[in-house]
C-alpha cells in the first residue's frame, strides 16, 4: 500500500480512482476474438503445416481463454500472478503454433510440398499462416507491453516498453489515452508488412 493516498482505500470517498480504473480497463472481447480467429485459422491449415492434431492447439487455446474469461470477465482489470501466467501461456501457444507453421511453409516452398502443387492452395495456406502470425504477435505485444493490460488499466508507466505516436507527441493525443488491443493489432500488421519497427518504437528489450 506504499505510496497510495487515503482515497485509494476509502470506499466512501467519492473521488476514489477505482471507477476510473474500471472505465479505463480494456474490454476482453477484442483479445478473445483474436484468439478465436487464430484457432479457426489453425484448423484450416493443411495437416503438414499444423503443430499436432487438428484439434490440439485450438482446444488448448480455448481452455486457456475460458480460464481467463471466467476469472476476469468483460474488462481486463484483475491483477493476479496466476492470470498473468495463463495469459502468457496462451500467447506462447499461439506464437509457437504460428512459428511452427511458418517454418513448415518455408520448408515446403524450398523442397516442394502438397501446397505448392496448386496456386490456390498455396495462397490459402500462406495467407492463413501470415494472418496467424499477425494475431499471435499482436497478442504478444498486447501482453508484454508495460506489464500487460491489467497493469496498464491501473497505472501507465512514464516510460512504456512500446512508444506509440501518442507517447512521442503527447500534444495530439486524447486525454487519458492508453493503447488498446486494436493498437497492438495494427502494430503486428505493420511490423509483418515492413519486416521492421514502424511508427511504434521499442524502448525496452
Amino acid at each position: 500500500m506504499t505510496g497510495h493516498s487515503p482515497s485509494d482505500t476509502n470506499p466512501s470517498d467519492p473521488h476514489e480512482p477505482e471507477p476510473q480504473r474500471a472505465q479505463s480497463a480494456e474490454t476482453r472481447w477484442p483479445m478473445a476474438g483474436a484468439v478465436l480467429a487464430s484457432a479457426v485459422l489453425t484448423m484450416l491449415l493443411p495437416d503438414d503445416l499444423r503443430l499436432g492434431p487438428r484439434w490440439a492447439l485450438p482446444a488448448t487455446e480455448a481452455l486457456l481463454l475460458v480460464a481467463l474469461i471466467s476469472a476476469d470477465p468483460v474488462r481486463i482489470s484483475r491483477r493476479s500472478a496466476a492470470l498473468r501466467a495463463v495469459s502468457i501461456a496462451l500467447v506462447g501457444v499461439l506464437a509457437c503454433g504460428a512459428i511452427w507453421s511458418t517454418i513448415r511453409l518455408i520448408d515446403d516452398l524450398i523442397h516442394g510440398g502438397a501446397e505448392t502443387n496448386s496456386a490456390a492452395a498455396l495462397l490459402l495456406a500462406g495467407g492463413s499462416v501470415w494472418a496467424s502470425t499477425v494475431l499471435a504477435f499482436s497478442l504478444l505485444y498486447f501482453e508484454l507491453d508495460s506489464g500487460g493490460p491489467a497493469a496498464r488499466a491501473h497505472h501507465m508507466p512514464p516510460t512504456p516498453a512500446l512508444a506509440f505516436p501518442q507517447h512521442l507527441s503527447p500534444e495530439v493525443k486524447a486525454p487519458h489515452w492508453r493503447p488498446h488491443y486494436v493498437d497492438y493489432l495494427y502494430l503486428g500488421f505493420t511490423n509483418s508488412t515492413a519486416l521492421s519497427p514502424t511508427d511504434v518504437m521499442p524502448l525496452a528489450a
